[in-house]
């Protein structure tokens, strides 16, 4: 009864106000964008003016004055003066529908905080920091997510702050430390003690394919950086004596070594039930089978983190264990290189079983063995996983240009990462920095979008799809990587500003002036996402929405960006629905997301089937790994 009154009164609202859903922005950010948290002293900073031509907010028509300055708020005064540079010759913008001006004021190095100011129209941005300091609050709360997403572990209060506070989840009757057999749901035989990890995105699920890949990368944005990465922040493992981002990691290995068998082959998948708060979801949980890529997957992760922890005295047991659990998974996957399990697909009887489809194809198969033994032959500098590299690299050819778009985008980090290891064929280390100068740096999304300015937001993606955001930071990752193994004819510099543009992009550099990381207008976002897909921040829960809920969501979690091909699910078409669903579909047409450029195909919303807000504003631990990979290289 009360999700019929709800929906009743949902429709009332939007028809009375003329709103839509998913929600139309409340917010109008102002005509001059600027990265809301702030810039470096010592690298490039640039607004961008917008006069938006095409899409929702076409109506908005600004065109700039001939002087801008740079004030600082504290003292009134103007610090930098200049005039804003028509963006290619007037055109408009084919992934915003916008034309645009750019305001660099790089020459403003002065640590404080700043507005830019239209002097003639009297129109400013949001203010902003210049600092050496202005990312590392924010590296912070974004890796803060990775505590919040434990299941199974008390959220307490000085942790996750009062509003966030809950009991431990699925620790219950029939829950992890209970979990069956997916197919075998009344044989205790099959329970299995699963518990911990972290739930993967908005779901509460547990991959174990991905959760391998985020372990992989948080190891490897630790190894890139690892000043950075102290012991203060903010979990309860904090002041331990071991950087917190290796606590967080072992948090995730911990769960995979559940799910690791005897024989070394590895489970696939976990199906959670979902709550708000998590500690609510009472529903049993249920585990999927052994497969070959979850397997392979596993044995990467446990090889990198043997390497890593090694080195940490206070984990040098693990270390230990984890070598050994690498080398068998590793075995287990040569023994039985095709067995395979589809979840969640009613061809073979596991429609319901958690949500995103686990299973691989042949080439993303190579991609996770191509992983695996880079760490392998890190760990062992056994010759034999140095000819699988080889091997591989030849026969899959992964230095394509497209390659960071996909599944597996991240290998290409790996593989420079095996370049630089000691012991690694000097042809081959050279032909690996080569082929990614070659086919990436210098692709047709690389070094040639920038320098031909084709992105009006100086953040060049070939499309907006599901996860644009991630594939955004991967992008900026790309420059950041070939300063790490001094690839390419340009400057750390220049890689280091190209690399910025991906960050400012995330921060606020956008069409929507939106900082895409939830709730941090603590932290100086005047507009960040609101409210996005999770089952903790659910659609009429306290943590729905920071604007009209209690709390509002977590600080920190990156949502998945605008997407182009956004569509209620296809009974809102067929109107075979029904109930709820039949409600839902015949409220007012989404505008954003729908019928918009492709960066601009995004709203702030969390509604779930069949609106499916999932495909534009979900988060994901692949999104988060991306985006802290990228940031932490900014972080002094």
């Amino acid at each position: 009864m009360y999700r019929v009154l709800y929906i009743v009164f949902l429709i009332m609202v939007l028809v009375l106000s003329g709103c839509s859903t998913p929600q139309a922005f409340a917010e109008t950010p102002p005509p001059i964008l600027v990265d809301q948290f702030g810039y470096l002293p010592d690298l490039e900073k640039k607004a961008i003016i917008k006069d938006p031509k095409i899409g929702f907010d076409a109506a908005n028509s600004f065109t700039p004055g001939a002087r801008y300055a740079v004030i600082n708020t504290r003292t009134k005064r103007v610090v930098f003066e200049g005039q804003p540079r028509l963006w290619n010759k007037g055109a408009t913008d084919k992934g915003s529908g916008d034309k645009v001006w750019w305001f660099d004021f790089s020459p403003v190095t002065q640590p404080g905080s700043y507005v830019v100011r239209d002097l003639e129209k009297g129109v400013q941005s949001y203010p902003f920091e210049i600092s050496n300091t202005v990312y590392a609050p924010v590296l912070k709360a974004a890796f803060k997510t990775f505590f919040l997403q434990r299941a199974g572990f008390e959220k307490r209060a000085k942790y996750a702050s009062a509003a966030y506070a809950d009991k431990a989840s699925h620790l219950g009757k029939g829950q992890d430390t209970q979990a069956r057999l997916y197919n075998r749901k009344d044989d205790p035989r099959t329970v299995r003690d699963l518990r911990g990890g972290w739930f993967d995105a908005g779901d509460y699920n547990k991959y174990t394919n991905w959760t391998a890949e985020y372990i992989t990368v948080l190891l490897s944005t630790y190894v890139e950086n690892p000043v950075i990465w102290t012991d203060d922040f903010g979990i309860p493992e904090s002041g331990n004596g071991v950087p917190d981002i290796l606590d967080e990691v072992k948090w995730g290995l911990d769960w995979l070594e559940r799910m690791q068998n005897e024989n070394g082959s590895v489970l696939s998948i976990m199906a959670l039930d979902s709550a708000s708060p998590p500690s609510m979801a009472k529903g049993a949980s249920f585990y999927g089978p052994e497969n070959t890529s979850a397997t392979i997957a596993s044995a990467g992760a446990f090889a990198f983190a043997a390497k890593v922890f090694n080195n940490h005295a206070k984990y040098r047991a693990d270390s230990s264990r984890y070598a050994d659990r690498a080398i068998r998974a590793w075995k287990w996957a040569e023994e039985n290189p095709r067995v395979q399990f589809f979840n969640n697909d009613p061809n073979y009887g596991t429609e319901g079983l958690a949500a995103g489809q686990q299973e691989v194809g042949p080439e993303r198969l190579a991609n996770k063995s191509i992983i695996a033994a880079i760490h392998l032959y890190a760990l062992t500098q056994d010759e034999y996983f140095h000819k699988v590299v080889e091997g591989l690299y030849n026969k899959i050819d992964p230095m394509d240009a497209g390659t960071l778009n996909g599944f597996e985008g991240q290998m290409v980090f790996d593989l420079l990462y095996f370049a630089r290891l000691p012991g690694v064929n000097r042809g081959f280390s050279s032909k690996i920095k080569r082929d990614y100068d070659r086919n990436i740096l210098q692709g047709y999304n690389g070094w040639p979008a920038i320098d031909n300015r084709e992105d009006a937001y100086g953040a060049f993606v070939d499309g907006y799809w599901w996860g644009s955001n991630n594939i955004k930071a991967r992008r900026g990752s790309l420059y950041t990587q070939a300063v790490l193994s001094g690839v390419g004819q340009r400057s750390a510099r220049d890689n280091l500003n190209a690399a910025l543009g991906y960050v400012h992009y995330l921060h606020g550099v956008n069409p929507l002036g939106k900082t895409y990381l939830s709730n941090m207008s603590a932290l100086g976002a005047e507009n960040s996402v609101n409210s996005f897909y999770h089952a903790w921040f659910s659609e009429g829960s306290k943590f729905d929405d920071v604007r009209t809920s209690q709390y509002g969501p977590a600080p920190g979690f990156l949502v998945g960006g605008p997407n182009a091909g956004y569509e209620r699910a296809a009974c809102c078409q067929s109107g075979t629905c029904g109930g709820y669903g039949k409600a839902m579909c015949e409220l007012p047409v989404a505008r954003p997301p729908v019928g918009q450029p492709g960066a601009k195909s995004y709203a702030d919303f969390n509604e779930g089937w069949p609106i499916n807000s999932w495909s534009v504003t979900e988060n994901s631990n692949g999104y988060q790994v991306s985006y802290l990979r990228l940031l932490s290289k900014f972080v002094r």
